[in-house]
C-alpha cells in the first residue's frame, strides 16, 4: 500500500497517457464525414489518415529502441504529451490556414502519432519499473484505460455533436487536447525508476538474434491482429448485421467491444494475482476463436453482434498479457524489447484488419467471411503461449 501511495502520481500519469492515446486513435475517424463535406477531402485521401497514423507509430517504435535509453524516459514521455496536445489542438486551426486543409490535417496526425507512439513504448516499461508486487495486474489495469478512453472519446464526442452540432467540432478538439497538456506536469514531477540498470539491458541485435524472442514477436503480432481486426470492423459489422444507423452502429459495435475489453482488463487488474497469466491467455485465445466463429457463422444477426462484443472481453488481456509474459521471461530486455513488442503489436494491428477487409472484398463484400478469416490470429496466440510454457519462462538470452 505504501509503495502504491508513493507512485500514485506515476500511475495517474500513465493512466492519462493511455487515455490520450485512445483520443489520438479514435477522435479524428469520427470526423471523416465532416472533413469530406467541409473541406471536400475524398474518401481515398481520408483513408490515408489512418495509414499515416499507424505508420508513424511504427517508425517511432523502431526509433525508440535505439534512442530512448540515451535520452532518458522522463524527457521522452514529456515530449509525448506535448506532441499529442499540440497535434490535437492544431486540428482546430491548422487545416484552415494551410494552402491544403488535408495537408494541415496530416501534419496534426503525424504530430500526435509521434506522441502516441512514444506513449505506447514508454508507459508500459515505466509501470513495469515501479516496485509493485503484482505487475501483471498493474499492466492489465494500465491498458484498461485505453478502453475506457476509447469509450469516453466516442460517447463524449457524440454527445457534444448532438448538443452543439458538428459545426463546432474544433471546440471539442481543443477540449481533448487539454488531457495530454495537463499530463505534462504529472510526468514532469512523478517518480520514474530505471527498468534495467545502465549497461545491463539487451540490445536490439541481441534480442533479434534469439529464436526464443521471436516467439514473443509472433505472440504480439497475433495479439494485435486479434484485437484490432474486430475493433476496426466492429462498426461496419454492426451496421451490416443489424441494418442500423451509423450512430447506433458505433454505440453497439465499437462501444460494446471497448466496454467488454475494458471490463476484462479491469477485472484482471483487480484479481489477476489469483490467476496464472499464461492459462488466462490460453483461455482468452480459445474464447476469442469462439467469438470470431460466432460472429461469422451465427444464423441470427443479434448473435453475431454478441460475438463481436464478447470478442472485446476475450482480447482484453492479450496485449498487456503478452508484454507481461515477455518481461517475466526476458527481464533484461529493456527499452529495446518494449519497443520491438510495440512494433510487433502495431504490425499485427495493421495486417489483421487488412486481411479481414481483403477477404471480405474477395467474397463479394461479405464481412462475415472476412471475419472468419481472422480465426488464425487467436489460434496463433494460443500456440505461442503453449510453446512458451513448454520452453519455460526463464531463459538466459545474454
Amino acid at each position: 500500500m505504501q509503495t502504491k501511495k508513493k507512485y500514485k502520481k506515476t500511475l495517474l500519469a500513465c493512466y492519462l497517457s493511455f487515455i490520450t492515446q485512445a483520443i489520438c486513435a479514435n477522435f479524428v475517424p469520427l470526423l471523416y464525414m465532416v472533413f469530406h463535406k467541409e473541406y471536400g477531402i475524398s474518401f481515398g485521401s481520408l483513408a490515408l489518415i489512418s495509414t499515416t497514423f499507424f505508420f508513424t507509430q511504427l517508425l517511432v517504435d523502431l526509433i525508440c529502441a535505439k534512442v530512448v535509453d540515451r535520452i532518458g524516459y522522463r524527457p521522452c514521455i514529456v515530449v509525448s504529451e506535448i506532441a499529442c496536445g499540440c497535434g490535437l489542438a492544431g486540428l482546430s486551426f491548422l487545416p484552415d490556414i494551410m494552402p491544403s486543409p488535408f495537408i494541415g490535417i496530416l501534419i496534426c496526425v503525424v504530430t500526435y502519432a509521434i506522441g502516441s507512439g512514444l506513449i505506447e513504448v514508454l508507459a508500459s516499461p515505466i509501470i513495469e519499473a515501479c516496485p509493485f508486487e503484482n505487475k501483471e495486474s498493474m499492466m492489465s489495469l494500465l491498458h484498461s484505460f485505453y478502453c475506457w478512453g476509447s469509450l469516453g472519446v466516442i460517447l463524449g464526442s457524440t454527445l457534444f455533436f448532438t448538443v452543439f452540432g458538428l459545426e463546432h467540432w474544433k471546440i471539442i478538439a481543443l477540449i481533448w487536447a487539454l488531457v495530454p497538456l495537463y499530463n505534462i506536469y504529472n510526468f514532469a514531477v512523478c517518480p520514474i525508476e530505471k527498468l534495467v540498470e545502465e549497461g545491463e539491458s539487451m540490445t536490439m541485435g541481441q534480442l533479434l538474434a534469439s529464436k526464443f524472442f521471436w516467439l514473443f514477436i509472433i505472440l504480439m503480432i497475433c495479439a494485435g491482429a486479434s484485437e484490432i481486426s474486430m475493433a476496426q470492423w466492429a462498426s461496419a459489422f454492426a451496421e451490416s448485421a443489424l441494418h442500423v444507423s451509423k450512430t447506433v452502429g458505433d454505440l453497439a459495435g465499437p462501444c460494446g467491444f471497448a466496454v467488454c475489453m475494458g471490463i476484462s482488463r479491469t477485472l484482471y487488474g483487480r484479481f489477476g494475482e489469483k490467476v496464472d497469466l499464461s492459462v488466462f491467455m490460453i483461455a482468452s485465445g480459445v474464447m476469442c476463436l469462439v467469438c470470431y466463429l460466432l460472429a461469422g457463422l451465427a444464423p441470427f444477426p443479434i448473435l453475431g453482434l454478441i460475438g463481436c462484443a464478447l470478442c472485446g472481453f476475450s482480447v482484453g488481456i492479450m496485449w498487456p498479457g503478452s508484454i507481461s509474459i515477455s518481461s517475466r521471461a526476458i527481464p533484461k530486455g529493456g527499452t529495446a524489447m518494449f519497443a520491438l513488442l510495440a512494433l510487433a503489436g502495431d504490425l499485427g494491428g495493421s495486417v489483421g484488419p487488412a486481411i479481414v477487409g481483403n477477404v471480405s472484398q474477395a467474397a463479394g463484400d461479405n464481412l462475415r467471411t472476412g471475419v472468419l478469416a481472422g480465426i488464425g490470429f487467436p489460434i496463433g496466440l494460443v500456440l505461442c503461449v503453449l510453446a512458451i510454457r513448454r520452453i519455460g519462462y526463464s531463459r538466459d538470452l545474454t
